[in-house]
C-alpha cells in the first residue's frame, strides 16, 4: 500500500521555539489516522507543513508532492478543515455552495445539499446570523462534498454541540470515506474519534512518541485492576502508568504478556484517552 503522507527529519523553529523536532513517519492510503498530543505538541505545525502553509526543514511527501514547491498540484486532492471557520458574515448559504461549485470540479452539489438538509441552515440564510455551531456546519458541507484523496481535520467539530459532533463522525464514515481516501484527524475530544481510528500518532515537544496501528495498540497495551495482594508483583513488571480507582491499583503495562498480567487481576484494553494521558504525563505541568 503506498504512503499517502512520508517525513523524514521534519523539523520546523519558530525563533528559539522548536515545534517539530526531526519527526519521521508512514502514513499509507485508505486510514483514518489520529493526530493527538496537548496544545503546543506540534500537531497543528504538522499539518500546515504538510498543507504547504510554512516552510519547514527535512522532507515530507504528501500524495507525492513536495508542499513547498507543489503546493498548487497538491491543493487539487486535499480538503482542509481549520479548528476556525472563517466565513464572511455576508456570504448567504446558496451562494456559498454556488462559489464552491464554481471554483473545485471534484465538488458534489447534491452531497452538500443532504447534508446542510440534516441542519436548520437554509438557503437565503447568512452566515452573520448563524451561531457558531452552524458556521461550523456550513463550513463541513462544503469541505466534505468535495472529492479529494486527503481530507485533513484539525478539530473539526469545535463549537458544535455532542448531537452534531457523533453526527458528523457517522456522515465522515457513510458519506465521505473509502478505500481510495485517508482521513488525518486532530482533536481533543478523543472519546469520539476512537471507535472509526484505524491508526494513532501521539506527539509530544514536537516527537511523535507512539506511532501505531489501533490493532498493534490493542495488542501492545493492556490496563490491569490489581489484586491488593498482587501490587508488589505487579509493581516489578515496571508498569508505565499506575493510578487509584475507587481504592484499587489500575496499572498500564506496554508489551507485557497479557496471560502474564491476567494472574494479577481484571485485564482490559485501555481506551485511547488513558494512553494518551499516561504517555503526556508532566506535559501540562
Amino acid at each position: 500500500m503506498s504512503a499517502v503522507m512520508t517525513a523524514r527529519g521534519l523539523s520546523k523553529r519558530y525563533g528559539k521555539h522548536v515545534a517539530l523536532d526531526g519527526i519521521d513517519f508512514d502514513i499509507p492510503a485508505g486510514r483514518i489516522v489520529g493526530l493527538i498530543g496537548p496544545n503546543g505538541s506540534g500537531k497543528t505545525t504538522t499539518l500546515k507543513a504538510a498543507l504547504g502553509l510554512i516552510p519547514f526543514e527535512g522532507s515530507l511527501s504528501v500524495l507525492g508532492h513536495d508542499p513547498r514547491t507543489e503546493r498548487d498540484a497538491l491543493m487539487q486532492d486535499v480538503c482542509f478543515i481549520a479548528d476556525v471557520a472563517i466565513l464572511p458574515r455576508w456570504l448567504k448559504v446558496g451562494d456559498a455552495i454556488d462559489f464552491v461549485a464554481g471554483v473545485h470540479p471534484r465538488f458534489d452539489r447534491k452531497k452538500a445539499e443532504r447534508y446542510l438538509a440534516i441542519t436548520k441552515l437554509t438557503p437565503d440564510m447568512k452566515v452573520r446570523a448563524m451561531s457558531k455551531g452552524m458556521i461550523v456546519q456550513l463550513h463541513l458541507a462544503l469541505v466534505m462534498a468535495i472529492d479529494a484523496k486527503l481530507l485533513v481535520l484539525d478539530e473539526p467539530t469545535l463549537g458544535l454541540d455532542i448531537l452534531y459532533r457523533k453526527q458528523f463522525y457517522q456522515n465522515l464514515l457513510e458519506d465521505y470515506f473509502d478505500e481510495n481516501k485517508t482521513i488525518i484527524i486532530t482533536t481533543h475530544q478523543v472519546e469520539e474519534v476512537e471507535h472509526i481510528l484505524t491508526d494513532l500518532m501521539f506527539i509530544r515537544e514536537g516527537k511523535i512518541v507512539l506511532a501505531a496501528t489501533m490493532d498493534e495498540v490493542g495488542e501492545r497495551y493492556t490496563e490491569v485492576m490489581v489484586q491488593a495482594d498482587k501490587v508488589v508483583a505487579a509493581n516489578a513488571l515496571s508498569p508505565i502508568d499506575q493510578r487509584t480507582v475507587f481504592g484499587k491499583s489500575v496499572m498500564l503495562f506496554d508489551g507485557v504478556a497479557r496471560s502474564q498480567l491476567a494472574t494479577l487481576g481484571e485485564t482490559r484494553n485501555p481506551s485511547v484517552a488513558d494512553l494518551f494521558v499516561a504517555t503526556m504525563k508532566g506535559s501540562y505541568a
